[in-house]
């Protein structure tokens, strides 16, 4: 792996230097993951085995950072173990760049930031780098910032194919142009964040390619009331999906984060029913899916998309102390829309249960078990049997050390 190598190599020439004006570190992460599963994402059938496999993330982060420029390269490497023949003799399982940014300081409060780069802002719910995906999110994009007393991104990216002709992209990735804009501001005890997102997906045509629009607008707010801690999200989406349905969708969320550990929240993202003539149904798009709606993923995972929706209704329990941490968590699922003319709207509740072991501040152990417990409309929905039991388990180990500092 040359490029390692080459990272290191810069890495010794300036710390050799008589007089260093920009910061170096070059750190890892090592974080293999083993899961059992049995009905996570959809239901197990009733003569199905449970599956148990081991997936790790490696990745090597360079950062640099001088007075007027900030840069950061994250190399990275993600398989199943068994996938890669202990004698390798190809390139087919090389290393990918998963971050490759610079962002030049054009003034103290005003930067471009432009490359491959992880879009995070506020809850995830809209923008994350899908963090517990071991191949994680990441795009490519050029983001104008002005950070001062408030803070304002504007994002734009355009997407087309190497060939460079006729204007057609028919890549990986979910969009050929996006731009977003968001802004922020925060008081001593709240916070106010407001998000556009203007979201071009491709369609081939017999005479060229177009792109669909939708749009993406609302906001996130967070606010502080004696003991009690609030999150609000509200966002509405417009435009047409790819296949040129005219999109009218919300999303709501109101959370509440009380003492000893305790949150109870709602959330709603709308659907569409069997008898709806518009789509109705969200997309949280490029959000961090796994982190709301049950980490079975059963609900907006690479699943779930343009369909009936979900109501959310749910309570979680996170206590830590000193190197300890525990997590209980409930969800209640229904559909939010009419899945058939006599289905009841209830889906199923899900329990995750977990725990965490901080063996050192670069080192730390996390598991966990959960199980769902559903009903005919979810079998509806997914297939499989409610009965046959459906469960996921995982065990990882997570080590981040600083090679050089």
């Amino acid at each position: 792996m040359k490029q390692p190598i080459i990272i290191i190599v810069v890495a010794l020439l300036l710390l050799c230097g008589k007089k260093s004006y920009a910061q170096f570190s070059l750190s890892g992460e090592f974080r293999p993951r083993t899961e059992l599963s049995h009905g996570a994402k959809s239901l197990a059938s009733d003569n199905q085995d449970a599956s148990l496999f081991t997936s790790q993330r490696t990745r090597l982060n360079a950062i640099y950072k001088s007075e007027k420029v900030l840069t950061m390269l994250v190399l990275q490497d993600v398989r199943t173990w068994g996938s890669q023949a202990q004698l390798v003799g190809n390139e087919d399982f090389a290393t990918s760049v998963h971050q490759a940014w610079a962002e030049v300081f054009l003034a103290p409060e005003f930067s471009l930031k432009a490359g491959r780069q992880e879009l995070v802002y506020d809850d995830q719910r809209i923008l994350g780098n899908v963090g517990w995906a071991q191949q994680a999110r990441s795009h490519d994009v050029a983001v104008f910032k002005y950070q001062k007393d408030i803070s304002l991104h504007v994002g734009i990216a355009h997407h087309e194919n190497s060939t460079i002709t006729n204007n057609i992209f028919d890549g990986n990735d979910a969009y050929k142009d996006i731009q977003f804009a968001w802004f922020n501001k925060k008081w001593d005890d709240a916070g106010l964040s407001l998000l556009f997102l203007n979201n071009g997906v491709p369609v081939n045509e017999v005479d060229g390619q177009k792109v669909n629009y939708s749009q993406t607008f609302g906001g996130h707010g967070k606010f502080t009331i004696g003991e009690f801690k609030f999150s609000v999200n509200a966002y509405l989406q417009t435009g047409e999906d790819v296949a040129g349905n005219d999109i009218s969708a919300h999303n709501l969320l109101l959370e509440a984060i009380c003492k000893h550990g305790v949150t109870w929240g709602y959330e709603r993202l709308s659907g569409t029913g069997y008898d709806d003539s518009k789509n109705k149904s969200f997309n949280p798009l490029y959000g961090t899916n796994h982190k709301f709606n049950g980490f079975m993923d059963y609900f907006f995972v690479g699943n779930h998309l343009n369909n009936v929706g979900l109501n959310n209704i749910y309570a979680k329990y996170n206590y830590s102390k000193d190197e300890l941490s525990l997590y209980a968590h409930v969800h209640y699922f229904s559909s939010a829309a009419k899945i058939t003319s006599g289905a009841d709207r209830y889906l199923g509740t899900e329990v995750d249960l977990g725990a965490g072991w901080k063996i050192s501040p670069e080192a730390n152990f996390s598991g966990g078990f959960s199980f769902m417990i559903a009903d005919d409309s979810m079998e509806l929905l997914k297939g499989g049997d409610k009965s046959a039991g459906n469960y996921w388990a995982y065990l990882m180990l997570t080590v981040t050390p600083t090679f050089i500092k």
